[in-house]
């Protein structure tokens, strides 16, 4: 198998990242664009040199697509990952995996039945920071976890959610700031910090008209190692200021700003040479970098050709989505919740009432 034939799911403004990332490693090719917009559609195709279609089932009959990467609303993403499992094709969710964990467990035992590989798109764990930061966790170097909090701190004008139906349902969208912007946060804390055993959280829609779902979040967290923290997200902080981790250990603490780890402050000494940003997230139309996207597919073509499973594979790319959906049903029953999550038949009743 020399290079690995990738179709991708979607027209949206994730689709250009993702055909870059995939145009830029030499044992992958882009073969396929699909979307509704013929336009969009035509106009991706010409742009990356690739076939369009608008039937996903003529794509999926395709022999020469190995991989299929759905870039659509994520309220779409299991069912037709699914689709694509069925066709023997190796799956790329964009994040969020889906907007319940039934979904996302149907697709999840779909791919394992299928036997083709998931990948959940996380790229921020890919970035030089966090693996640093990672490793010096798993390291013991910052003694034992006291404190993980994440702070998003994004804009998204009330044109941007005007722009498409979807934005801001809980039916396609599948919540506001957490499910949509901030996961890619809560899902590096809790992959930096560990397993989350609790939550108590409050979500309310403060500064839009007309969303479903939450502009404004936060909530006390207690991790599985008895480490405590915080996750606070909105989309109302004009014009999009810096989004942030903290980690703080009894052997010291550490700073993730906008992706770069700014700070690592140990008692042994030990200094880390500050990163540069290329990644403007808090804006609404951020012109951002394909690098950790072009590590992580590289990393899931690397699990395809050897038949191992990419490190953010189905069950990773769920543990984000289950945070969140823990804080929505705390805000939405008033009541701490605690992990794991037996479903998310809850979100019925919040979508018919609100918060």
């Amino acid at each position: 198998m020399s290079k690995i034939r990738f179709a991708i799911v979607g027209t949206g403004s994730i689709v250009p990242i993702h055909a870059q990332a995939i145009s830029s490693i030499h044992d992958a090719s882009l073969v396929a664009i699909f979307g509704k917009d013929v336009a969009k559609a035509q106009d991706l195709a010409a742009k990356f040199n690739c076939d369009w279609y608008t039937d996903y089932q003529k794509l999926l009959k395709r022999t020469d697509i190995d991989v299929v990467s759905i870039c659509t609303p994520s309220g779409l993403h299991a069912e037709l990952g699914i689709e694509a499992a069925l066709a023997g094709k190796h799956v790329v969710i964009e994040k969020p995996i889906d907007i319940t964990l039934e979904k996302a467990d149907a697709l999840i035992k779909t791919c394992q039945m299928q036997g083709v590989k998931l990948g959940v798109i996380f790229q921020r764990r890919y970035s030089d920071g966090v693996i640093a930061l990672k490793s010096l966790l798993d390291q013991g170097k910052f003694g034992k976890l006291i404190f993980g909090g994440c702070y998003i701190k994004l804009y998204r004008s009330q044109e941007y959610y005007d722009s498409g139906a979807w934005r801001g349902t809980w039916a396609i969208d599948g919540g506001g700031v957490l499910m949509n912007q901030g996961i890619h946060y809560i899902d590096m804390l809790q992959f930096l910090a560990g397993p989350v055993a609790e939550v108590t959280g409050h979500c309310g829609t403060l500064g839009h008209t007309g969303l479903e779902v939450e502009d404004t979040a936060s909530a006390a967290v207690k991790f599985q190692s008895g480490a405590l923290g915080v996750i606070e997200g909105t989309t109302c902080a004009y014009p999009g200021l810096v989004s942030r981790i903290d980690i703080y250990g009894t052997e010291g603490s550490a700073v993730i700003e906008n992706d770069v780890l700014t700070s690592v402050q140990l008692k042994s000494g030990y200094e880390y040479k500050v990163g540069s940003n290329t990644d403007n997230a808090g804006v609404s139309s951020p012109d951002i970098s394909f690098e950790c996207h072009q590590r992580q597919f590289q990393e899931i073509i690397t699990a395809i050709k050897d038949d191992i499973e990419p490190s953010v594979n189905g069950v990773e790319g769920r543990k984000a989505l289950e945070v969140i959906l823990a804080i929505y049903k705390s805000a939405f029953t008033r009541n701490r919740v605690t992990l794991p999550l037996a479903d998310s038949l809850f979100l019925k009743d919040l979508a018919k009432s609100g918060w």
